[in-house]
């Protein structure tokens, strides 16, 4: 299929008549294009017919990008450059964010197109009411062949290709071959949410090299479980497990995505406890849709599109009180998708809060066992998705995985199990469950149902492991995956906040995402204006923009693992308290209460706190750095000795520090 609407050569463009390319571009749209859509396009057309006289090469018009739901204006392939073009008809201003738009672009092309990666690409910003200015060009201090956007009148468009020329090298760039190559991306799941939405397929927005199992198979196969079990009306659930960053949620919403008609019996819905996640995914799905909306022409209100987002996205726990007003009739959907249901509530969290909260006194059911009866309703088929993250419980009561097969043995005896064949992994905490349904019929282990490499860290999917290594405190393979992550993910160590926030804000270009991350019980940061009791907002933390002090661009507000989990940014602030500190025992679980840090001695919780920097340390998909403050000798709260040895610990498995 292809990606642009309209294609040619410089040469043959020239020589068409422009409303034979408008032609071209509309019958190619897919969408109604509108007459300021078709007047746009005639005026971009015009104007290259007259800047691109002098130049050999190809062209191609709105050239998708999947994984933000967008389409470059222009492409153009001329010698060993890549340009690409952002037309702003009618505009005087180069705003700043038309400026980060056509950078998104031009890195998108450089991280996720192999055809485009090693070449250089010149991202142009055309203004065309702008007044002359003398452009800028020059490369930027990444070195990565992307240069800094380029804001160009309508006049200077052909002085900017030729003096942009002289700052590429490299052989001329074949444009069959270039236009051939595949594209890979990895989209935050936001990205991933809105596209899927949109209508995109998981093979367009995932990648699909030989390192990863692509997510296309994984989803594949649970579809097959879920025909196969109304075929032949039985109940079946699955465990799909998988390194952090590796494309679970993914998967939950791609399966939702195909089956979003609740008039079709493979109805399904999307399930999360994860309540910033949940929240955050329903407004940039409900924005999203308003804008395009927008954009064609047509009026739709805000609460219309939330009305639909939240039938698409629910929470769990509102899913599971609309079960329990009555409780005999089955949920609407014969398929349900739970997104981190390790994190699901143990019998003694559920009975205690159906007793506090809904005046259940003698509630007998863990979540997970109240969850599949709700499913278990239905007369002829169903079928439950749990997407299983390992490491990931992070809070009082979640059961994780074992209580789900516990569940199964004590009440579903005929229910089809389909496992992961990574579910025996020490991290999921199953073995030993596990043993008991070796002898029980109807058990499958596919090795489809896990997703070993992360897709977060693009840069390098050695992160998820280096960071369990870290926290293991296995320090000679820490080393040696350091030295594999080594120049394709940055990480590095700083004892000063102030030089930590200046590293994000070099590292980061056009839009990209960068924050500080903090642990829930880092109580003593607040001398470096870190306060994790003040009240954060994570829907405009995650997507506001640079000029909302709400967001996490400002670096005032910070996320806790409980705003973060699930979700992540490109470059990421870790400020490690004294909370999780190294000894060397090992590790030190710490709570601060009233004025002095006590120990944490129940091992679940200490469990948890582990679990936390986990989460913390695998959200950044392009790099970070990782504070440990250097204390203070006058505050007996914040001793360096709380801090030194972690500081030491970390520096000595080979981080760079700054």
């Amino acid at each position: 299929m292809k990606r642009e609407y309209y294609s040619d050569s410089i040469h043959h463009f020239l020589e068409t008549k422009p409303l034979e390319i408008l032609g071209t571009l509309a019958k190619n749209s897919d969408f109604d294009v509108i007459q300021n859509q078709r007047d746009a396009w005639v005026q971009e057309i015009t104007i290259l017919q007259n800047a691109l006289s002098a130049f050999d090469g190809s062209l191609y018009f709105e050239y998708s990008i999947p994984r933000m739901g967008k389409r470059i204006d222009v492409v153009l392939i001329i010698g060993a450059a890549i340009f690409v073009l952002e037309f702003k008809i009618g505009e005087k201003e180069f705003h700043s964010s038309a400026i980060d738009q056509v950078w998104d672009y031009a890195l998108d092309l450089k991280n996720f197109h192999e055809s485009s990666s090693n070449h250089s690409i010149v991202p142009i910003l055309i203004a065309t009411k702008a007044k002359d200015i003398a452009p800028v060009i020059a490369s930027s201090p990444q070195n990565d062949g992307v240069l800094f956007p380029i804001k160009c009148s309508l006049s200077q468009i052909n002085t900017v290709i030729r003096e942009a020329l002289l700052l590429t090298d490299g052989e001329k760039i074949d444009s069959e071959q270039w236009k051939s190559g595949r594209y890979c991306p990895t989209p935050t799941i936001i990205e991933a949410a809105m596209a899927l939405y949109n209508g995109h397929s998981v093979s367009e927005i995932s990648r699909s090299d030989a390192s990863a199992i692509n997510l296309s198979q994984t989803s594949e196969a649970i579809s097959e479980i879920i025909y196969s079990s109304k075929k032949n009306s039985k109940k079946s659930i699955c465990f799909v497990t998988g390194v952090p960053g590796a494309g679970k949620t993914l998967v939950g919403l791609d399966i939702a995505t195909k089956h979003i008609d609740k008039n079709n019996d493979l109805y399904s819905v999307f399930l999360s406890g994860n309540g910033p996640l949940v929240g955050i995914l329903r407004e940039a799905l409900t924005r999203d849709r308003v804008r395009h909306e927008k954009d064609q022409g047509r009026k739709i209100t805000k609460g219309t599109v939330m009305s639909e987002t939240k039938m698409f996205i629910q929470n769990v726990h509102n899913f599971r009180d609309d079960c329990l007003r009555d409780p005999v009739k089955p949920p609407i959907e014969h398929v349900a998708l739970f997104d981190e249901a390790q994190r699901a509530w143990n019998l003694q969290q559920t009975a205690g809060f159906m007793q506090r909260k809904k005046g259940q006194p003698n509630f007998s059911q863990s979540e997970p066992e109240f969850l599949l009866s709700c499913l278990d309703r239905h007369p002829d088929w169903a079928v439950v998705v749990c997407l299983v993250g390992g490491g990931q419980e992070i809070n009082t009561g979640e059961a994780g995985i074992s209580e789900w097969i516990e569940s199964l043995q004590r009440s579903f005896p005929n229910w089809h199990i389909y496992i992961s064949s990574q579910l025996t992994d020490s991290e999921y905490q199953a073995g030993e469950v596990l043993e008991k349904i070796k002898d029980r019929k109807n058990v499958f282990y596919k090795n489809e149902l896990h997703l070993s490499v992360s897709l977060r860290s693009f840069r390098s999917e050695h992160v998820s492991l280096l960071v369990k290594q870290i926290l293991d405190l296995h320090v000679e393979e820490a080393q040696k995956t350091l030295a594999k992550v080594r120049g394709k993910y940055p990480i590095v160590l700083t004892r000063d906040l102030s030089k930590a926030k200046e590293w994000l804000k070099q590292k980061a270009r056009g839009s990209e995402r960068y924050g500080i991350a903090v642990s829930s019980q880092a109580q003593r940061l607040k001398p470096h204006a870190i306060d994790v009791r003040s009240p954060m907002d994570p829907i405009h933390w995650f997507l506001d923009d640079k000029d909302d002090v709400r967001s996490s661009y400002y670096l005032e507000d910070v996320a806790t693992e409980f705003h973060i989990q699930g979700l992540e940014l490109d470059w990421t602030c870790v400020v490690w308290d004294a909370d999780f500190r190294y000894t060397e025992k090992g590790w030190e679980h710490r709570s601060f209460c009233g004025s002095s840090w006590n120990y944490i001695k129940k091992v679940e919780r200490q469990n948890y706190l582990k679990n936390a920097y986990r989460v913390l340390l695998t959200r950044a998909r392009q790099g970070m750095v990782i504070v440990i403050p250097a204390g203070d000798p006058q505050d007996p709260t914040r001793n360096p000795d709380f801090y030194d040895p972690t500081y030491e610990y970390l520096k000595g498995i080979g981080f760079e520090t700054i």
